[in-house]
C-alpha cells in the first residue's frame, strides 16, 4: 500500500483552533448516568464469600451521549442535547448536571414507562470491583420519536452540525436515525456518527462514521489485522453507506481515515504513558465535530482528535480536554498535555477521582530544576496515584524572590516538570501562596519539604478538615535554586552575565 506523508498541523491551524469561535452542535443519542461508589475493602462478608465494601464517597457524572456533550462544552462549543430519560431520580440528575454545564435540556424527552440508564461502578483501592447496570433498551414509543424529530427539525437552523451518539440503548432507532440524517443533510448540516451494532445500514447518508476497530469489524464483516485490512474496511463502509469520510479509531495505533477523494491515511498515536482509556472515544468524536464545525479538512481534524485522545488517556476516569491543551500538546509533545490551566485543574482532578485514584499535591517555584526537586517529586508520587504540581507564576516568583528571578519563565518551567514521569498534572498559580489551588485540588495528601516543619504549612488546616493529610519529606542536602544561581554568578567570567 502506498505510504502517504505524515499529516502536519501548522501554526496557522493551531491559531485557528484557539480563536475559531463558538460552534453550535446538536447531540442526539443515549443519555446515561454514571455513578461511582468509592470505598475500602478490609474483610470478607460472614454471610457469603464476597468482599465487603465500606463506602467512603459517591459521585454521579454524565455518561453515554451526555459525556459527548460534556466534552464539547470543555472544547468551547454551544450544545443542544436530545434524547430520552425516565421519570426518575437518575433522569432528574442528568438534567441537573447538564444545566450545570450550561446546556439546555428541553430536547430531553421524559418517558414515564422507562428507567434512565445507569451504570454504577464500585471502586476500592483504585480498582473497579463491580459494575451494576440498570437499563431498558426497548426502543422508542411513537410519541417520544415524534417529539425528538420535531426538536431536531426546530434546532437544525441554529446549529452547525449533528452528532449521533449511539450506545445501543434504543434511542437511535433505524427510523429516527434515517429521518434525522436526511433532514440534517437537506439543511446543509454535517452528521457525525459514533455507531453501534452489526448493522450500519441505518447510518446511510451520514457525513462520517467513527467506529473503533472492533465496531468496524462488526460493521464491515472484515477482520482488521493489518493496515491494508483497515483501509479495505474503511473504503467498503464509505462506499456502502454513501459517506463523505470514514474514520476508524485504532486505540494505541491512532486514527485511520478515508477522505472525500478515497485516499487512505493513518495518524499514528504518539508514544505516551496510558493511564486510562475511559471516554477517549467520546473525546475523539467531540473533537472531530468541533474541527468540522470550524472548517478544518478531515485530515487535520483527525490529527487534532488524535492529539486530544493523547491528552485524556494520560488522565484517570472519563476525562475531557480543551482547545488550548490540544494546541499545547501539538506544539510541545505529548507531555504538554499535562499542563492545565488553574480554571481546569479541578475538573482534571475530578476525572482522576472518578477512577478511584488518590491525589497528591505539592508546589513551588521550580526555577532551575535540580536533583533535589526530582527526588522530592519522585517520592511525592509514591504517596498516591496522581501527582499535581502547582508552580508560581513569573509575577509571584519575582514578588517572592526579588529582581532577577525567575531565571526560567513559567511556560518553560511547566514544560520541564511535565516531562518528568513522576508528574501527572502541572498548573500555574499567580498568588503568593498556593491556598487557592489547594482548595481547587482538595488533595488526599499535601506534600512539603521537611524544612517546613514547625513553620505552618499553607493549606494544612483545610486539607486535614476533610480527612486529608500532610507529609513532610526530607530534602536532598546542598541543593537549592538560590545556591545554583549564586554559584553561577560567582563562577561567571568577568564581563559575562551569567
Amino acid at each position: 500500500m502506498k505510504r502517504r506523508a505524515p499529516i502536519a498541523v501548522t501554526a496557522d491551524d493551531l491559531q485557528r483552533l484557539r480563536t475559531g469561535g463558538t460552534p453550535r452542535l446538536l447531540v442526539l443519542g443515549d443519555f446515561m448516568l454514571d455513578r461511582y461508589v468509592w470505598g475500602d475493602v478490609t474483610r470478607i462478608s460472614p454471610e457469603a464469600p464476597v468482599q465487603v465494601l465500606r463506602v467512603t464517597r459517591e459521585e454521579s457524572r454524565l455518561g453515554g451521549a451526555a459525556n459527548v456533550v460534556r466534552n464539547l462544552v470543555a472544547l468551547g462549543a454551544r450544545v443542544l442535547a436530545a434524547g430520552t430519560v425516565g421519570q426518575d431520580a437518575a433522569g432528574a440528575q442528568i438534567r441537573s448536571l447538564l444545566s450545570a454545564e450550561g446546556v439546555p435540556t428541553r430536547g430531553l424527552v421524559t418517558r414515564r414507562q422507562m428507567a434512565t440508564t445507569e451504570k454504577t461502578r464500585m471502586i476500592a483501592h483504585a480498582q473497579q470491583v463491580l459494575r451494576i447496570d440498570r437499563e431498558q433498551a426497548d426502543g422508542l414509543d411513537d410519541e417520544a420519536e415524534r417529539k425528538l424529530r420535531a426538536f431536531v427539525a426546530r434546532s437544525l437552523p441554529a446549529v452547525d452540525g449533528v452528532i449521533l451518539s449511539d450506545y445501543g440503548k434504543g434511542v437511535l432507532t433505524p427510523k429516527l436515525t434515517a429521518a434525522v440524517i436526511r433532514a440534517a443533510r437537506d439543511a446543509g448540516r454535517f452528521v457525525l456518527v459514533d455507531p453501534k451494532g452489526r448493522d450500519f445500514s441505518k447510518y446511510r447518508g451520514a457525513t462520517a462514521l467513527t467506529p473503533n476497530r472492533s465496531e468496524a469489524q462488526e460493521g464491515s464483516g472484515l477482520a482488521l489485522g493489518s493496515s491494508r485490512d483497515v483501509a479495505t474496511a474503511a473504503r467498503r463502509l464509505k462506499r456502502l453507506l454513501d459517506l463523505d469520510t470514514m474514520f476508524i479509531t485504532l486505540g494505541a495505533d491512532g486514527i485511520a481515515l478515508v477522505d472525500e477523494q478515497g485516499r487512505f491515511f493513518t495518524i499514528p498515536a504518539e508514544s505516551r504513558d496510558v493511564y486510562d482509556v475511559t471516554g477517549a472515544g467520546d473525546t475523539v468524536l467531540a473533537t472531530l465535530a468541533l474541527a468540522m464545525a470550524l472548517g478544518f479538512n478531515v485530515r487535520t481534524g483527525a490529527a487534532l482528535a488524535n492529539a486530544a485522545a493523547g491528552v485524556v488517556v494520560r488522565r484517570l476516569g472519563s476525562a475531557t480536554t480543551t482547545r488550548e491543551e490540544i494546541a499545547s500538546a501539538l506544539e510541545g509533545g505529548a507531555h504538554q498535555g499535562k499542563v492545565v490551566s488553574l480554571d481546569r485543574v479541578a475538573d482534571v482532578v475530578a476525572d482522576a477521582r472518578a477512577g478511584g485514584r488518590r491525589v497528591v499535591f505539592t508546589n513551588g517555584c521550580f526555577d532551575l530544576l535540580h536533583v533535589g526537586h526530582v527526588s522530592l517529586l519522585a517520592r511525592a508520587k509514591r504517596e498516591g496515584d496522581l501527582l499535581v504540581v502547582g508552580i508560581n507564576s513569573d509575577r509571584s516568583v519575582r514578588a517572592l524572590k526579588g529582581r532577577g528571578r525567575p531565571v526560567v519563565g513559567e511556560g518553560e518551567r511547566a514544560a520541564v516538570l511535565a516531562a518528568l514521569a513522576s508528574v501527572d498534572v502541572v498548573t500555574v498559580f499567580d498568588d503568593l501562596t498556593p491556598e487557592t489551588v489547594i482548595r481547587k485540588v482538595r488533595p488526599d495528601v499535601l506534600i512539603k519539604g521537611a524544612d517546613w516543619r514547625g513553620k505552618g504549612v499553607v493549606g494544612q488546616a483545610f486539607v486535614e478538615s476533610y480527612g486529608g493529610r500532610v507529609a513532610l519529606l526530607d530534602l536532598v542536602q546542598g541543593h537549592s535554586t538560590s545556591d545554583l544561581v549564586a554559584r553561577a554568578q560567582r563562577s561567571a567570567l568577568p564581563g559575562v552575565t551569567p
